[in-house]
């Protein structure tokens, strides 16, 4: 997608014709996910509707899961796309969504990109995290972590983040990595898990061979 055609996106998604300079996001995201998901943190900024969008698109991911024939629907690749269009109208309709959220929805059955909907929404959900300050984290261990290490380990992980930022700590048992472990936190990964090491190792023995 051109720079022009997302200037075209976000007129779509406004609720006024008159282009307007596209909000950016707090984090940069790649991909066509990551263009609408810009567009539309752009427009929801612009009519203040940030918060009830993001709700919005988790409860429409909410409904696909209960509503197969909605589903099917959307994910019918021999259906028009005028024919998805007009569905997409009827169920914003129904759901009284928001101006960026029911132009999303329209715009992407025109476009033949419904099936691009879970990432878009994962994508805006991961530029929402940031507009709140939210850093994720993610520590994965070979045993759960007790609750004086968690403590510790996030006092340690708070070193990290800046001004008013705050940690989203999620912590994982993988019992392959034997021990150590690894940590990913915002665009930071570092892997200390003795299976990495092991692995280490025996790359370098085996290429003195």
């Amino acid at each position: 997608m051109s720079a022009g055609r997302i200037c075209v996106a976000v007129r779509a998604f406004s609720s006024t014709a008159v282009p307007q300079q596209m909000v950016k996001p707090p984090i940069q995201v790649f991909g066509l996910e990551g263009r609408y998901a810009s567009a539309l943190y752009s427009a929801a900024s612009k009519q203040n509707q940030l918060e009830a969008v993001e709700k919005e698109l988790v409860k429409f991911k909410g409904t696909l899961k209960s509503d197969v024939k909605l589903l099917e629907f959307i994910e019918n690749p021999t259906l028009k796309r005028g024919l998805k269009v007009d569905g997409m109208k009827q169920v914003s309709a129904k759901l009284s969504f928001s101006p960026p959220t029911a132009n999303l929805l329209a715009l992407l059955a025109e476009n033949g990109r419904l099936k691009n909907l879970h990432n878009i929404i994962s994508t805006f959900q991961t530029i929402m995290a940031a507009h709140r300050g939210e850093v994720p984290c993610e520590v994965i261990t070979a045993k759960p972590l007790d609750a004086a290490m968690k403590t510790e380990l996030e006092s340690a992980l708070k070193s990290f983040l800046k001004g008013n930022q705050k940690l989203l700590l999620t912590a994982t048992v993988d019992p392959d990595i034997i021990g150590g472990m690894i940590v990913s936190i915002g665009d930071k990964y570092v892997d200390m898990s003795i299976a990495s090491k092991i692995k280490k190792y025996t790359e370098i023995i085996t290429a003195a061979v």
